[in-house]
């Protein structure tokens, strides 16, 4: 006759389960302060940019180079940072891409000149690469079925916080201190993530299943990729300053296109140990999920540019103000965040991403009604949390769906894989908004459409059209996504309690 449990054993059994718990909040902690404090680095030294020119005596046009070296650097790396914690485990390359990212976050804070920022921004981005997959790979190696839903819904919401975030605190640390502590702010952040991962973060041992040995890094694969992402990276960021048609864009495009293809093709045929596994991609949760993320990620990346843009150029904010109007949005994303990783589990990943790119199409075409004596309250508030909340809803499954349908050991890369989209179709979409947007306002400043207007005030006409031209196109991008977002599969129809059903259409065949 079995033993009934007797009070110590329930006692044991309770304390077991609730030192688990902590422990896997102390995790879901330590990952998403790093991704936190990757992405906020991509926004937070806009509104400081003005300072930093002054003080480092930049260029008009080198001052770019702040934001785009760290964006460079980041996207070239991915894949790499990617496939390394899954190689060298997990606490390993989180830790590493944490010291290079803090040390690089110090050097920047006390640049003296233009070249070392420039040189520190990019270091900075190296380290972001590195250890922004591990973030989820620790996600996906810690927790299962609901509890994995529920983490990515946490990450998910710090991640897309970020964006608002870093204008907001950029506003504040610039206006009440100096433009140096958006750098120095990540310090003592990294110091706590340090030490909370050395006390809480065990390591994954890097072996594939089936008791095979770890792989070994693809060095040939981890060049090519890398060199092929900067410079399709370089070449995007330069429009800002050179002619789609120019000689060194067309120049960097054609090589970044002869690279990834060599890539693509050394992967397929003549890697032993490849990079990116092509078979990765059979899956249609994980190619629908990039695809969907690379349109997500090309409007929203220029939805925060254009709108700090209108809020200080055309409607004449400060600095502190124009980073506190985020505000509002920021907590969206994290309150969408919130109901997406409750609903996942409950009608899987697809309903979630067409109401997320419903919501974002409806949130542009909306905010594309700005005008030159626009409000705040009355043009801007309200497109944007709606786009706000459509990017807390939409981060969740994408970021479930793209994981789920891989296998355990290659959770690290399907993470860079996902981030590199992000990050590439971010690059893109604000390039390519950036031209439309210019050129709108260089034609009607030229056309007879402003000549009875003041200059001051045909000025801000024509800025003003030129982000409604912006607004315009990121509409029709989303509205891309929405039709993208059926490629991924739909849920399996499974008891909403099973763990395998937490992750909806990720867990749904992928053929």
């Amino acid at each position: 006759m079995p033993e009934t449990p007797t009070t110590a054993d329930l006692t044991t059994d309770t304390d077991t389960s609730q030192g688990r718990r902590s422990r896997n909040n102390a995790v879901l902690a330590i990952a998403c302060l790093a991704q936190f404090m990757v992405v906020l680095d991509v926004s937070i030294v806009n509104v400081a940019l003005p300072s930093i020119g002054r003080d480092l005596h930049y260029s008009a046009t080198g001052l770019q180079w702040v934001v785009n070296a760290y964006v460079l650097t980041f996207a070239g790396f991915l894949l790499l940072g990617g496939r390394a914690a899954d190689i060298f485990g997990r606490r390993r390359v989180y830790l590493a891409g944490l010291w290079l990212f803090t040390a690089a976050s110090l050097a920047g804070g006390l640049a003296t000149n233009s070249t070392w920022l420039t040189v520190a921004r990019a270091t900075q981005g190296v380290g972001g690469a590195i250890l922004s997959p591990a973030t989820l790979t620790i996600l996906v190696t810690t927790f299962k079925g609901r509890d994995l839903a529920r983490a990515i819904g946490v990450w998910s919401a710090v991640a897309g916080a970020g964006g608002a975030a870093g204008s907001i605190l950029g506003g504040i640390l610039t206006a009440e201190i100096s433009w140096r502590w958006v750098l120095f702010v990540n310090i003592p952040v990294g110091i706590a993530a340090t030490v909370a991962a050395l006390a809480y973060l065990t390591e994954t041992r890097g072996h594939r299943e089936g008791g095979q040995p770890r792989a070994k890094l693809d060095v040939v694969g981890a060049v090519a990729v890398t060199a092929g992402l900067s410079a399709l990276v370089y070449a995007i960021v330069g429009t800002a300053t050179r002619p789609w048609t120019s000689a060194v864009t067309v120049v960097f495009l054609s090589v970044a296109v002869v690279v990834l293809v060599g890539f693509g093709i050394y992967e397929a045929k003549g890697a032993s140990n490849p990079l990116v596994p092509l078979d990765l991609f059979r899956s249609r949760s994980v190619w629908g999920a990039n695809v969907v993320m690379f349109l997500v990620g090309a409007a929203f990346f220029a939805m925060w540019y254009f709108l700090s843009l209108y809020l200080q150029d055309v409607l004449g904010y400060g600095p502190l103000r124009a980073g506190m109007a985020f505000l509002p949005m920021a907590l969206i994303i994290i309150g969408g965040a919130q109901t997406s990783s409750r609903l996942l589990p409950r009608i899987g990943a697809l309903p979630l991403l067409l109401a997320g790119t419903i919501a974002a199409t409806v949130g542009f075409f909306w905010l594309s009604g700005i005008t030159v004596r626009g409000s705040y309250w009355v043009h801007v508030l309200g497109p944007g949390c709606l786009i706000s909340l459509a990017l807390g809803l939409l981060f969740t499954p994408l970021a479930a769906t793209a994981t789920s349908g891989v296998a355990q050991s290659q959770a690290g890369l399907a993470s860079g894989v996902l981030n590199t989209s992000r990050q590439v179709g971010g690059s893109l979409g604000l390039a390519i908004l950036a031209t439309i947007a210019t050129d709108r306002t260089s034609s009607l400043l030229r056309s007879a459409h402003v000549q009875g207007s003041t200059p001051a005030l045909a000025t801000l006409k024509a800025l003003d059209s030129g982000f409604v031209r912006a607004f315009e196109v990121a509409a029709v991008v989303t509205a891309a996504g929405f039709v993208a977002s059926f490629v991924v599969p739909r849920a399996r129809k499974t008891d909403a309690g099973r763990a395998d059903g937490a992750l909806g259409a990720g867990a749904a065949h992928a053929s």
